[in-house]
């Protein structure tokens, strides 16, 4: 068998995309497929002009990609969506430097999956073994204060848990289809009152003359692009300094055009006859897993925004047998649409010893308040208890 040879890159435009793809296509997310990540770079929305520096880890055999990992050198904590901004500032009240530090995910996306690529024909273990010790390297040698890898997959995480790294547990939300074969069915664990205002929601919608449709692959009109782009923008609009804007209109056109395999576009049109759709909502499926990412509308419609995110992908969801949506960061309004809170890991490990200090001090409390606001928010779901 060949030598291990590991390798550092500053794109993934460096990387042949089927050596890549080999690794990454039959895992269940879709987050680590070359494309995805290849399209936020070169649109420059992840790109060093925005603070993310890529640096790609591989590990080949002779010719042969065995390994890999998406790694960003990072000089602030925007568009991770695990809100470590207080260490930092911890850091520089002592005067530690606490950026650059390396990071390992899918960038500015909050769903779970990220773990390294392996070929576990060619010695899996062994290569993420090698892996980390370049990562740590690497870090060491460049005075990098920590590694975080986020929204980590839940399996891979748990077979790192000898490898020395702090797991730190954030909220997450997530629908689970426990066989529902309609619409209905997905209704029938809520208390009556909550049906009757999720059938009200979805009322509403042909009251104010509005209609659906759900494309995916080659029905997906590459010239929506650019007003998936507005509609991505007018959302950020509503929501000021808190406001989630990360990605740029290239970054839309590149994945309509070269990503439209994994994309469910669910479009509204008000007028029905219109055909310019009114608002949008882009996600992302695979397998039996599908993601939310971003929405947004011309106009203001009550309950539009629900049935967008929410009822037309979990409709679609059961169409096309579906068993889990991720419907994306945000606020507890999800709870009352069946989506439970769940908890998603990061993973840290820090090479300045203050900071490994500091975070193993205090991260199991951390924890503890942290699934304690889990189970108080699913305390807080509407379904029935069995009779």
């Amino acid at each position: 068998m060949d030598a291990l040879t590991i390798r550092w890159h500053t794109a993934m435009a460096e990387i042949p995309q089927a050596a890549w793809d080999r690794l990454a296509e039959p895992l269940e997310t879709p987050l680590l497929e070359w494309q995805w990540l290849h399209q936020l770079e070169a649109s420059g929305s992840i790109a060093p002009q925005t603070g993310w520096h890529p640096r790609h880890l591989t590990a080949w055999r002779g010719d042969r990609l065995v390994g890999g990992a998406p790694l960003y050198l990072k000089s602030h904590s925007m568009g991770e969506f695990v809100f470590d901004q207080w260490w930092a500032r911890w850091a520089a009240q002592a005067g530690i430097a606490y950026y650059p530090k390396l990071v390992g995910m899918s960038p500015a996306t909050p769903a779970v999956g990220y773990r390294f690529l392996v070929d576990e024909d060619a010695g899996g273990a062994d290569i993420q073994r090698e892996m980390l010790r370049a990562m740590d390297a690497f870090c060491l040698e460049t005075g990098i204060s920590g590694a975080h890898l986020l929204f980590v997959d839940p399996a891979w995480g748990a077979a790192l848990d000898g490898e020395a790294f702090a797991a730190w547990h954030h909220q997450s939300f997530l629908w689970q289809n426990q066989g529902c074969a309609t619409f209905d069915d997905y209704l029938r664990p809520f208390k009556s009152i909550q049906r009757r205002n999720i059938r009200r929601e979805r009322d509403r919608m042909r009251q104010a003359g509005v209609r659906f449709e759900a494309r995916t692959g080659d029905k997906i009109d590459p010239s929506w692009a650019d007003a998936m782009f507005d509609c991505y923008l007018n959302t950020n609009a509503q929501y000021g300094p808190w406001a989630a804007r990360y990605l740029n209109a290239s970054f839309f056109n590149g994945i309509f055009t070269h990503y439209r395999h994994r994309l469910l576009l669910v479009a509204a049109f008000r007028p029905q006859d219109d055909p310019r759709p009114t608002a949008l909502s882009l996600l992302l499926h695979k397998g039996g897993r599908l993601i939310g990412r971003y929405w947004g509308s011309a106009e203001t419609v009550k309950d539009l925004h629900f049935n967008m995110c929410f009822y037309e992908p979990i409709q679609w969801a059961i169409d096309h047998g579906l068993q889990s949506f991720d419907p994306g960061a945000g606020s507890a309004h999800k709870i009352y649409r069946g989506f439970a809170a769940v908890a998603n890991t990061s993973l840290h490990r820090f090479y300045e010893p203050h900071l490994k200090m500091l975070f193993q001090r205090f991260i199991d409390g951390i924890n503890q308040v942290e699934l304690a606001n889990i189970a108080a928010l699913n305390a807080q779901l509407p379904f029935s208890r069995p009779s």
